[in-house]
């Protein structure tokens, strides 16, 4: 899916384009629902600190740090204890760096539907960048440049750029080389950046990227950022940790971040620390569900990228998370005889047929009026526990009567956008 080269970007906080009546969209929907049963072992922890009555300190219990620099080291980067914070999910903690670096905010176009959300309850500027044509996650180097020279002629100061470097919508990996021009064209102009590392231990099987973080490239001027909601755990259990830069700014930053977390009462509950420690130590029974989870979702967002284009539409080729990005631009004319002419119609009329959340591609911060949207994999594996367990089990979770019908419907629903007969059978079953 190639989106349009980068132009000269017209600075200005970031709002989807509406006819009267549809405003912008403020709020996004949330990460993809892992549609898997809880860790039993995970539910233990979490009821065993239940009775805890103590509160836990901000930014996180000693254990939970300790875990999280394991979690890091293991992935090659150093970290300590005082270079670490964590917060009942990424958002408060993405909202207190935000108040903490000050100054306008820069993202990718299409970014992940939470970033945004927290500049403008601050009342900041965001910019987004166009992306290279390869991927998502990163801005095109070039058009960020552009963009902060424009902010500033504005009379704007952008002080923060928000990338990931496996990315939700498009579950694209961006080619390091790619990340590094971007995080080297914000060191240079000196903005910080966030990176958004959710989706880094969710990189599809047999998927050929290189994942690399920035803070490995610039470590003085990134701090990564990970929602454990995105490999680990459910979302009835948000957490969320962030490494700091191991510089006297890096602290300062890191003291400023606690100071915002305390005073908006953004502290972890003992349950939810308790399970992000477990998750951190990655035990064998952790890393076999995530191994075992991702697989799966990569089989069927693969199963569902070729529904997309038998259909006549384009998606990038699913390379992490539990999402594929399609863009039914092809479709357009047959898509205005049903009434949808933009991304919203365009959720509305699958969000009604598929009977599943289908946020368009303004929730992203794209376009309004292109036609795309992301469909989540987690609602394919089966809507009660039993069928969600056997769509971890089996070795052919593709073949399973509650996973086979969902795909059926949905390339159903796809191709009879063109023109072809809807497939029978799924209809009353929905």
């Amino acid at each position: 899916m190639r989106q349009s080269e980068p132009t000269a970007p017209t600075p200005g906080p970031a709002r989807a384009q509406a006819p009267e009546g549809r405003g912008p969209v403020r709020y996004g929907p949330p990460l993809p629902e892992p549609g898997l049963p809880v860790l039993p072992e995970l539910a233990a922890v979490a009821a065993g600190a239940a009775g805890r009555a103590a509160s836990e300190p901000p930014g996180g219990p000693p254990a939970l740090l300790e875990a999280a620099c394991g979690y890091w080291r293991r992935r090659g980067l150093d970290a300590e204890r005082e270079q670490l914070g964590a917060a009942p999910g990424a958002a408060p903690l993405l909202l207190a760096l935000t108040a903490a670096l000050g100054g306008d905010v820069l993202v990718p176009r299409p970014c992940s539907a939470w970033w945004v959300p927290q500049a403008r309850l601050l009342g900041r500027a965001v910019f987004h960048v166009p992306t290279p044509a390869e991927c998502g996650g990163v801005p095109d180097s070039s058009a960020f440049l552009e963009t902060v020279r424009r902010v500033r002629a504005e009379g704007g100061d952008p002080r923060l750029l928000v990338l990931s470097v496996a990315d939700d919508p498009t579950a694209t990996v961006p080619p390091p080389e790619m990340l590094h021009e971007a995080v080297e064209a914000a060191a240079a102009e000196g903005l910080h950046v966030v990176s958004d590392e959710t989706w880094r231990d969710t990189v599809h099987p047999g998927a050929d990227p290189v994942l690399f973080s920035p803070a490995e490239m610039y470590p003085r001027d990134v701090t990564v950022l990970t929602d454990l909601v995105g490999p680990f755990l459910p979302p009835s259990l948000p957490a969320a940790c962030a490494r700091f830069p191991a510089t006297e700014r890096g602290a300062r930053l890191r003291a400023r971040v606690l100071d915002v977390l305390t005073a908006t009462g953004a502290l972890l509950p003992a349950p939810v620390a308790a399970a992000a420690t477990y998750v951190l130590n990655e035990n064998e029974d952790v890393t076999e569900r995530r191994t075992a989870g991702v697989a799966l979702h990569a089989r069927v967002a693969q199963a569902l990228h070729g529904a997309v284009l038998a259909a006549g539409g384009l998606a990038r080729p699913p390379c992490a998370g539990r999402h594929l990005y399609m863009d039914l631009e092809e479709l357009r004319p047959p898509l205005a005889a049903l009434g949808v002419s933009d991304s919203q119609d365009l959720e509305d009329f699958l969000g009604e047929r598929l009977g599943m959340p289908v946020p368009g591609g303004h929730r992203f911060g794209d376009e309004q009026g292109a036609l795309r949207a992301r469909l989540s994999t987690g609602p394919f594996l089966g809507s009660t526990p039993e069928e969600r367990r056997a769509s971890l089990t089996s070795p052919a979770p593709l073949e399973l009567p509650h996973v086979a019908r969902v795909l059926t419907m949905v390339g159903s629903t796809l191709r009879a956008i063109g023109g072809e007969p809807a497939d029978e059978g799924w209809e009353t079953e929905r």
